[in-house]
């Protein structure tokens, strides 16, 4: 296994536009439809990523916690870009049992040209993007310091302190650690300049 880690985009970019299917509804999901958010988080991640599924119930539980209530106004989306040819475990009919067995509240979509992937210099599974309500970028970085067999406890504490002061009004702290996961599994001839080389071996 190796680990790569987020590109760290900078701070105050502006979201990406996107459209992509929602794997379980099928309908299209964009950019515009989180345009009244106070805030909006994308996630890119992996069914089979062992990093994701070490943090998959409190990827759950996060869409739970913020739908539950009515003062969050939270948006969340999550995207997976991998290509089915090398890992079919990512196709969007194991993506969508994935999110029906987590019970996701919120949409998992299904990057197929990797476009979108690309578009937000994604490079890991999984990858967190915070936007505040203009959407401008002010979190990027780690769920937390739990790890695959570092014998942390998820709790998501990185993540959910920064999504709890944008709701607030708060300034997000600038002391952000990049996120760790797999890397994306780019096809040949989408392999982005800016992720040559990322991987780390464990």
């Amino acid at each position: 296994m190796a680990k790569t880690f987020s590109t760290m985009l900078p701070l105050g970019t502006l979201a990406p536009d996107f459209h992509l299917p929602d794997v379980v509804s099928g309908k299209t999901v964009s950019l515009a439809d989180f345009a009244n958010k106070k805030a909006l988080l994308v996630i890119f991640l992996s069914r089979h990523c062992p990093y994701v599924q070490h943090i998959k119930y409190e990827l759950a539980q996060l869409g739970k916690d913020y739908a539950q209530s009515t003062q969050s106004n939270l948006g969340i989306v999550a995207i997976s870009a991998n290509d089915v040819n090398t890992h079919p475990d990512d196709s969007p009919l194991y993506l969508k049992a994935f999110a029906q067995e987590l019970d996701l509240t919120y949409p998992l979509l299904f990057d197929e040209t990797q476009a979108t992937a690309k578009s937000f210099f994604a490079a890991c599974t999984p990858d967190f993007f915070l936007f505040d309500s203009t959407q401008r970028l002010v979190y990027r970085g780690q769920l937390d310091d739990s790890r695959p067999q570092n014998g942390i406890p998820v709790t998501g504490k990185d993540l959910r302190a920064a999504i709890d002061a944008v709701l607030a009004g708060r300034a997000v702290t600038l002391e952000q650690k990049p996120s760790i996961g797999c890397n994306i599994k780019w096809k040949p001839e989408n392999e982005p300049a800016y992720y040559k080389n990322p991987a780390i071996a464990v």
